[in-house]
């Protein structure tokens, strides 16, 4: 056999089950809260030190948008070799891109080329791709009516480290000032230290192997090896309505929270914002992403993945309405973003679970991959054209074309609604 066949070596028995999950759960939440930290840490000043490495605003929003495209491009051979090789191995080399990448960014802004810089924010973004695959490593062995909270209960662990994150930005400047290095590119050495230390938490601790597991589990008919190839993945989302919605959620989700946030800090700078306050506002947003991602979690389990879908719908479209209003009220600007961090978690969580429920065993981790592909790449793109829309327009149209994304979302969920589910995999 070869490894994608063999199974976990001691072999893992049903019985086994419920000890595993939490030690598999324990050992995401230690790398996630590792990762976060090491993604906030450094994607708070990214489009300042883009606007200072390129000498314009206009420019400013690539930085943001170069880290979710590399996020987006990274994703696809990383679920090929998860496909392949299973979570663990995926998950280190994420880390190890994202520290390079780090690295990379440092030296781009000592020497001043914006072009270096765009290439290590690309590869910057592998940690968040390893972020974000976390959750469905999470997803490998939970029970189908728990799988909701199994998601959400890694995406929460990141809040210790991304709250942190931005209010560590400005000590971690401070800490480069003597090397000859912009302060705002200090985030990004301590994140490299960071991302190091999260591989090898993953490489040592995460063992067996969360999706090798669960393939020796599945039933005979979805071990087939033949399922698990990249085109598999997207024949599953396209037979599936659910599966196309989980899609769309995620995409849609994702793509506006980063286009807005990612100018956020340059919105707020214009109105006198200092560096302190914009590392708060940020905080602000990012606990409204992880913090509350359990509670998610919980209503997407209990009263159905459409209604917390439609939830996060709602929630956005008021986060816009608020930090497109806002001018120069920082408060209303902080709790835009807060709620703007609690649509996200609400679309990712039920998006992500009725995804994992909408496809077969075999064909998940391809899917998935698809899934974060397709959402980071409509990130990317979102993000590249904030920043162009805020210097030819501004914040305030940039939030309401974001708005205009969720009319797809809701039309397409309420289509959803009115079709049966579809079998024993659909969690609601």
């Amino acid at each position: 056999m070869t490894a994608v066949e063999r199974a976990p070596d001691p072999p893992v028995t049903a019985d086994h089950l419920p000890a595993l999950r939490r030690r598999t759960t324990a050992v995401l939440v230690a790398s996630q809260i590792l990762g976060g930290l090491g993604v906030a840490t450094g994607i708070a000043l990214a489009a300042v030190l883009a606007q200072q490495v390129s000498g314009t605003e206009a420019l400013s929003g690539l930085a943001p948008t170069a880290t979710v495209a590399g996020t987006a491009v990274l994703s696809m051979p990383m679920a090929a070799l998860m496909t392949a090789r299973g979570r663990r191995p995926g998950l280190v080399l994420a880390y190890l891109v994202g520290a390079l990448g780090a690295g990379v960014v440092v030296v781009a802004a000592r020497v001043g080329s914006f072009p270096l810089l765009l290439g290590g924010m690309a590869a910057f973004g592998a940690a968040s791709s390893a972020n974000l695959q976390a959750r469905f490593a999470a997803a490998d062995l939970a029970e189908p009516q728990r799988r909701a909270r199994a998601i959400s209960h890694v995406v929460w662990a990141t809040t210790l480290g991304a709250v942190l994150g931005p209010n560590i930005a400005a000590p971690a400047g401070r800490s480069v000032s003597g090397l000859g290095i912009p302060e705002a590119a200090g985030p990004f050495l301590w994140a490299a230290v960071i991302f190091l230390t999260a591989a090898v938490v993953v490489a040592v601790l995460l063992r067996p192997d969360p999706l090798l597991t669960a393939r020796a589990l599945a039933p005979e008919d979805e071990r087939s090896p033949g399922a698990r190839s990249l085109r598999a993945g997207l024949d599953a989302i396209l037979a599936s309505p659910r599966a196309r919605l989980a899609l769309v959620t995620v995409a849609v989700s994702h793509t506006a929270m980063v286009s807005v946030m990612s100018m956020t800090p340059v919105d707020l700078a214009h109105h006198g914002a200092g560096i302190d306050l914009i590392g708060l506002v940020i905080s602000g947003h990012i606990a409204g992403m992880y913090a509350f991602s359990p509670l998610m979690g919980r209503l997407a389990d209990r009263v159905g993945r459409l209604s917390v879908i439609g939830l996060a719908a709602g929630l956005l479209a008021c986060a816009l309405f608020l930090a497109g209003t806002a001018g120069d009220r920082h408060g209303q600007t902080a709790v835009g973003l807060f709620v703007l961090g609690l649509g996200w978690s609400a679309g990712l969580v039920s998006g992500s679970a009725m995804l994992t429920d909408a496809v077969p065993q075999s064909a998940r981790a391809a899917a998935q991959g698809l899934s974060d592909l397709t959402m980071n790449a409509s990130a990317g793109i979102g993000g590249a054209v904030a920043g162009l829309v805020v210097a030819q327009a501004s914040y305030a149209w940039l939030n309401l074309a974001a708005a205009c994304l969720l009319l797809p979302l809701a039309g397409l969920a309420l289509f959803t609604r009115g079709r049966p589910a579809e079998g024993a995999r659909d969690g609601g």
